[in-house]
């Protein structure tokens, strides 16, 4: 076992969950321990695929998998089923969710992609997270890419969203993104019955700060704990009792809404995630995803 593969207990976990592996034709193919310890490596060092060491078989092997799971959805699959694992052992603390966002930069051979959507190997269909925009966008750093982030109390990610660069700011493009992210939190309960999509509290920064988002919190009967800007605070105490009240705030909860700055670290440790260099959009969703899944079926 090679520096950053599965380790046996990690690979026990993770093969329940994979789809079957058969060639056409009754032909042989990689295992698929083989091939995601290559997609791995690559998540971890970056490096381009041709430059994939022999060990891990064929690169365009490696890379096709990686693409076609991306773009079928295997791979969120996986992420849900091993987050149902968690949840069933009882490894992920919903008592406080909480939600900020990264800037990606993108890498030159980011750039570039055909303006023809692209479709899902072997079928007719695009894949279901594509973007027109690509998710990229012009920021002050150049091409960037914005990663909306959920993470639970453990430093894992439930939920992510992947925007242009550009989508930030209060009371621009960031702020309604909260309600998105919350919305990919859909982790299946083993027992049957609906995924469990609630957590018991909510953490945000002031940029995420709207009265959209109050709203909807409170509409799920979801506590949450996200600080109001100086200037809607003046704005409310100006309208007087038609601004309605004040909002609460907890200080020692919010001490919490580091748990996923330190997830934004530890999904950035990957330099396939920190730097992005898929040209598709959702091709780099399946690279984030997949650095999602090796945070989970890690120690917490």
């Amino acid at each position: 076992m090679g520096r950053g593969d599965l380790s046996d207990e990690e690979w026990a976990r993770l093969e329940p969950h994979l789809p079957v592996n058969r060639g056409r034709g009754g032909r042989a193919i990689q295992s698929h321990r083989r091939v995601i310890n290559g997609i791995l490596f690559r998540q971890r060092t970056g490096l381009p695929w041709r430059d994939l060491p022999p060990c891990f078989g064929s690169w365009k092997t490696v890379h096709d998998r990686h693409r076609r799971w991306s773009a079928d959805g295997t791979w969120e699959r996986i992420l849900r089923a091993v987050q149902a694992d968690a949840d069933a052992e009882g490894r992920i603390d919903w008592s406080m969710v909480s939600v900020d966002s990264t800037t990606c930069r993108a890498h030159q051979h980011a750039a570039g992609a055909s303006t023809r959507a692209p479709k899902i190997p072997g079928r007719r269909r695009n894949p279901a997270r594509h973007r027109p925009d690509e998710a990229l966008g012009r920021s002050r750093g150049g091409l960037t890419s914005k990663i909306h982030l959920a993470g639970e109390g453990g430093c894992r990610p439930l939920g992510f969203v992947i925007t242009p660069g550009q989508w930030g700011g209060r009371g621009g493009e960031g702020a309604p993104q909260m309600i998105p992210v919350l919305e990919e939190i859909r982790v299946p309960r083993q027992a049957g019955g609906r995924p469990r999509t609630r957590p018991d509290h909510v953490g945000g920064d002031k940029a995420y700060s709207s009265r959209r988002n109050r709203r909807h919190l409170r509409r799920r009967q979801i506590k949450h704990t996200i600080p109001e800007p100086r200037d809607q605070r003046a704005n409310r105490r100006r309208r007087g009792s038609q601004g309605g009240r004040p909002t609460g705030f907890d200080k020692t909860i919010y001490r919490r809404r580091n748990e996923v700055e330190r997830t934004i670290n530890r999904l950035k440790n990957f330099r396939a995630v920190a730097t992005r260099f898929d040209k598709r959009a959702y091709v780099f969703h399946g690279t984030v995803t997949v650095a999602a899944i090796r945070l989970w079926l890690g120690p917490q």
